[in-house]
């Protein structure tokens, strides 16, 4: 088992190598506005998983993922040339959810802050259902002058 920093290290190479590849060496007109988000590299450093994401419609976000299928055996090469490891991991492009996941959280919030001016609404209105002040004080006991 490698060290965890070790792994770590190798990822953020990985990921430098990858995008610089993707920016000026691969010339698939499938590929579309890719941006790699995250790698991870398993304990043993034989496996790396790249998260991606694609700028665009759907149809551009499909031919995104089959254009890395088709070039990852020339971009593990790319990572092979490019990092100190005895072996090359293997490379696993994984469309990330990260923009859908930002939208749906997005409309979360914008569905709790349209709450919260309702109940604020309701709060300007509201009246106590008993006592304004339903807390038992206690009594006062008046000094008796003898």
């Amino acid at each position: 088992m490698a060290d965890p920093a070790r792994a770590a290290k190798m990822a953020d190479r990985i990921k430098v190598i990858i995008a610089k590849t993707l920016e000026r060496g691969l010339k698939d007109p499938r590929l579309g506005f890719v941006t790699i988000t995250d790698v991870k590299v398993t304990g043993d450093l034989q496996h790396a998983s790249i998260f991606y994401t694609v700028y665009g419609t759907d149809e551009e976000r499909a031919d995104s993922a089959i254009a890395l299928k088709s070039a990852t055996g020339m971009l593990r090469s790319e990572v092979g040339k490019n990092i100190t490891a005895r072996l090359t991991p293997s490379l696993e492009f994984i469309a990330d959810a990260v923009p859908e996941n930002a939208k749906h959280i997005e409309a979360l919030l914008a569905e709790a802050a349209s709450r919260d001016s309702e109940i604020g609404g309701l709060r300007s209105t509201a009246k106590y259902a008993g006592d304004e002040d339903p807390y038992v004080k206690p009594r006062v006991i008046a000094d008796d002058e003898d």
